[in-house]
């Protein structure tokens, strides 16, 4: 069983913050064919992880909220998932 982190490393993570008990990060692009591009990459990243995020868009702008359900709270998949995105972003 996965369990929740009681500590969250929120240095180590770019921008995100925690919000309504999960990790939530906003993202603006420059259109919506540059954000639905990132929401495809981190689409193809979650079904590798088999770890699915919460997310919002609307035309540039792209919501991500992070909790693992099963644990009840933000656990080290989150962490990694958030970590990911981010590196997405550097390439």
């Amino acid at each position: 069983m996965i369990k929740k982190l009681d500590i969250i490393p929120l240095e180590t993570l770019d921008g995100w913050i925690i919000q309504n008990k999960k990790l939530h990060k906003d993202f603006e692009f420059s259109d919506f064919k540059e954000a639905f591009g990132f929401m495809k990459q981190v689409a193809d990243m979650a079904e590798e992880m088999n770890h699915h995020p919460e997310w919002f868009n609307v035309y540039n702008k792209v919501a991500i909220d992070l909790m693992t359900h099963d644990a009840g709270g933000i656990t080290t998949n989150d962490v990694e998932f958030a970590c990911r995105v981010d590196a997405l972003l550097q390439k």
